[in-house]
């Protein structure tokens, strides 16, 4: 990790905060105690920032300075709200191109398939809080800088995220080896919340019986699966394809 991607010490992660840095998660030592560290637990539930309690033998890996147990890593980017974002691409006469990443952890996938989401016209990418590939300066670089460009929305509850998205007129359409439509039948002309899962478990069961269609890429070979971010590039064509802009 690059010296350049995080900020260590009470005070300094507190000064970060106040003054608008980007903080992708802050690593907290579990046995941290004391007004200041309240002080700063505060703060970051307040703007809704993921803490992770871990031993101080994982803060002395990134830095042995004196980081007084908490070490802040920085995004590359500023994160949206999906409840701000949606509305807005209504209001701006948008037809909504969502693409929604369960579970995608490795962070050269994740900025490949936000390379190819720029270049497809996607509005907002979503993500997991947790469990999830982030905005993080690795992966900005291998997204091309398209991560400065594409919206990404991180969300507590994927499940409920998906709901909202429901409940404003998206159709969820999950990309799955179960699905039982070949992807180019499915209608993506209208407003549309592509779902892509992790290449080890898929998408998760819950967020599969949300969805409107479960979408399938033929595979004619002897392997089981595309990488993930070559099936989410396929899909994202597809959609282009069908609105004509292609």
């Amino acid at each position: 990790m690059e010296k350049n991607d995080y900020i260590f010490g009470l005070r300094a992660v507190m000064e970060a905060l106040e003054s608008g840095r980007h903080i992708d998660k802050v690593l907290m030592r579990r046995d941290l105690s004391g007004d200041l560290a309240k002080e700063l637990s505060q703060a970051l539930k307040l703007y809704d920032i993921p803490v992770q309690k871990v031993p101080a033998e994982k803060l002395n890996r990134i830095t042995m300075k004196n980081h007084q147990g908490v070490i802040a890593l920085l995004a590359a980017a500023p994160y949206h709200k999906l409840e701000n974002v949606i509305p807005a691409l209504y209001e701006e006469g948008k037809n909504p191109f969502i693409l929604v990443l369960d579970g995608v952890t490795d962070t050269r996938n994740f900025g490949a398939i936000a390379r190819s989401a720029d270049c497809a016209g996607v509005d907002a990418i979503v993500i997991p809080e947790r469990g999830s590939a982030s905005v993080t300066p690795d992966a900005m670089k291998t997204s091309a800088g398209a991560l400065l460009y594409v919206p990404v929305c991180r969300e507590k509850d994927l499940t409920k995220a998906i709901t909202f998205l429901r409940e404003n007129g998206l159709k969820i359409v999950a990309a799955t080896e179960k699905g039982a439509e070949d992807y180019t039948k499915v209608d993506m002309s209208v407003p549309t919340a592509v779902v892509m899962g992790a290449e080890e478990t898929g998408i998760s069961d819950d967020i599969l019986r949300q969805a409107d269609s479960l979408a399938a890429i033929p595979l004619r070979g002897r392997i089981g699966s595309l990488n993930v971010s070559v099936a989410a590039g396929v899909l994202m064509y597809e959609v282009v394809r069908q609105r004509g802009e292609g």
